[in-house]
């Protein structure tokens, strides 16, 4: 321990060193005077030593994990302890829905309108998290298949007149259909190879959204997008606001189950071992072609159903809102919270959404600060914030001889 905080001070030491002309020293020009300001050196000082002390403090940390598994030693945080306990688990579950429930009757429109764009990202990440968390398939053109489920929804409601509720279903059996698509021709591929093909069909919607006007109304994309409907009541910005929020929430928890029950079911095991081992996994007899379809299909389900309702709650859509940033967004929320883990990625929407919106006096360090984490997260905790939980059968005849031996 002394060693590592000598190590520190050096680091700060060197920190202060470096940084001495451009924190310290200031010339104005103006009045001819050079002005000394200390107080930044000694923040750099103190930043780096403490940066630096828990950097330490974390690769011993990791060390120790390591150890522990080499020794066949339980390696599972308290959280992952106590989410394996069933009735807390759903205790659990149910505070956080009450709370859901009247949180736009606590919070102002804003911060409704916050959390609406929130939910509508945990509901694309657990899509992805089917094709990258749970198939194994990296996906970096996402975003192609929540525009789809838009301009879908706008096309159809601006020269047809078609509503919200029954556009919902369908944006996400078109986006399920590109899907299709999308997985006959790369079926064979895996690693670098098909995250480049899902790239560039991301780009290649893209320029189509861009160039076909007579469809897509180009760069000036589609206004005046009707929002969801509630009985024909004519619902006023701040109550429309709330609706919406409402829909996200049966949304959310509609996904959740779904995606909770895909996971224990034979095509879920289907996808985890061919995540595992694809060779292995046709080996077996499991059909990779049906396999990665299904996949495909269902993780572009989910984000044209929510594409919907993006271009329903922003009444307008345009191509630079489906950029390749987003996709990027998406498969951090997965990579953060936990590949596999619909817990995980739920937090992961939650802190890479939520936090910039309330860290706007930092906006210009808003980037910075996430490549950090980002970093951070890989080198010290590659698996994400919650990891994968695996499913455990026990054979019942085998149970009574634990419990009898």
């Amino acid at each position: 321990m002394w060693q590592e905080f000598k190590q520190s001070i050096v680091v700060s030491i060197w920190f202060v060193f470096l940084t001495f002309p451009l924190m310290v020293v200031r010339v104005n020009t103006m009045e001819d005077l050079v002005e000394w300001r200390w107080m930044n050196i000694a923040w750099v000082a103190i930043a780096s030593f403490l940066l630096s002390y828990l950097w330490r403090y974390m690769l011993a940390r990791k060390q120790v994990r390591k150890k522990v598994e080499e020794e066949g030693g339980d390696t599972r945080s308290k959280l992952q302890i106590m989410l394996e306990n069933e009735s807390l688990r759903f205790k659990a579950m149910g505070v956080l829905l009450v709370a859901a429930l009247v949180y736009p009757q606590i919070f102002d429109t804003y911060q409704t309108t916050i959390m609406i764009s929130a939910l509508i990202y945990v509901v694309l990440g657990l899509g992805l998290n089917i094709n990258v968390g749970l198939a194994g398939m990296l996906d970096l053109g996402y975003v192609a298949f929540f525009g789809i489920g838009a301009y879908t929804f706008g096309i159809l409601n601006h020269h047809f007149d078609v509503g919200f509720w029954m556009m919902l279903p369908v944006g996400g059996m078109v986006g399920c259909l590109f899907g299709v698509i999308l997985g006959f021709p790369i079926l064979r591929l895996r690693g670098d190879y098909l995250a480049i093909v899902t790239l560039g069909f991301g780009m290649i919607l893209k320029v189509v959204l861009e160039n076909w006007g007579s469809l897509t109304f180009g760069p000036s994309g589609i206004a005046n997008i009707d929002k969801p409907g509630l009985f024909g009541l004519d619902l006023s910005l701040a109550n429309h606001t709330i609706y919406i929020y409402y829909i996200m929430i049966a949304l959310v928890v509609f996904t959740i189950i779904v995606t909770n029950r895909l996971k224990n079911s034979r095509v879920g095991r289907a996808w985890m071992a061919l995540r595992e081992d694809e060779v292995a996994c046709i080996a077996m007899g499991i059909d990779m072609a049906r396999t990665k379809l299904s996949a495909y299909a269902l993780g572009a389900f989910w984000a044209g159903m929510i594409g919907v309702v993006f271009a329903s709650k922003t009444t307008f859509i345009n191509p630079a809102s489906f950029t390749f940033m987003e996709s990027a967004i998406i498969l951090s929320i997965v990579v953060l919270g936990g590949m596999g883990s619909i817990l995980g990625v739920i937090l992961g929407a939650f802190i890479l959404i939520l936090l910039p919106e309330y860290m706007r006096a930092f906006s210009e360090y808003r980037m910075l600060i996430f490549g950090a984490s980002m970093t951070l997260m890989m080198i010290f905790r590659p698996q994400g914030l919650i990891s994968g939980l695996r499913q455990t059968y026990l054979y019942k005849g085998a149970k009574e001889e634990i419990d009898n031996g």
